[in-house]
């Protein structure tokens, strides 16, 4: 599974090019996210000669020392500088615990956790030895298994079911089914 991920990652020039911008940043803990892997295995799996087109370019970082806001705002400009037509957003994850009421997180990964939906919670980048490489807190197999999964660490179905309907992601891949809460 993960081998089939980087090859489809390599194969899609504008993924291609966004993880190679976002290398540039230098930033730390630092993967490309959520839609950006999730919308392309989905988009492989049912056979989409196209890529569908991302509402945004999921850029996630760590990094304690600078959590502003604006610090993510400047990111996301540089980043818009060398590719406007991208629509990137760029969020530090050593805030985002706040926004959802938890303790402190450690690391992309433990934020990553934490998302809404099970097939949502992976990443990807390219490394110091120019491979792309991922990370998936809470496993592949999900997101190759035709499924919307909630999340249990997230735990708030209304959330998750607003997601599925605002997304409109059956209708987009009519052979995913959505899993119940465990």
């Amino acid at each position: 599974m993960e081998q089939q991920i980087t090859t489809w990652l390599a194969e899609e020039p504008l993924h291609l090019k966004a993880l190679l911008q976002v290398r540039e940043l230098e930033l730390n803990d630092a993967w490309l996210a959520a839609g950006f892997i999730r919308n392309l295995v989905w988009d492989r799996l049912h056979g989409h000669a196209q890529a569908t087109p991302l509402n945004d370019i999921d850029v996630v970082y760590f990094n304690r020392e600078d959590c502003s806001a604006q610090a993510d705002e400047r990111y996301e400009q540089r980043l818009m500088k060398d590719s406007p037509e991208l629509p990137w957003s760029v969020k530090n994850q050593a805030r985002m615990h706040e926004r959802h009421g938890h303790a402190p997180y450690s690391s992309s990964a433990e934020a990553m956790s934490h998302w809404v939906e099970v097939e949502t919670a992976i990443g990807a980048r390219i490394n110091a030895d120019g491979q792309i490489e991922l990370i998936a807190p809470l496993g592949l197999e999900a997101l190759f298994a035709f499924s919307i999964t909630p999340n249990p660490r997230h735990a708030i179905p209304s959330v998750f079911a607003q997601r599925v309907n605002d997304k409109g992601w059956l209708a987009l891949w009519p052979e995913l089914r959505v899993q119940e809460m465990r």
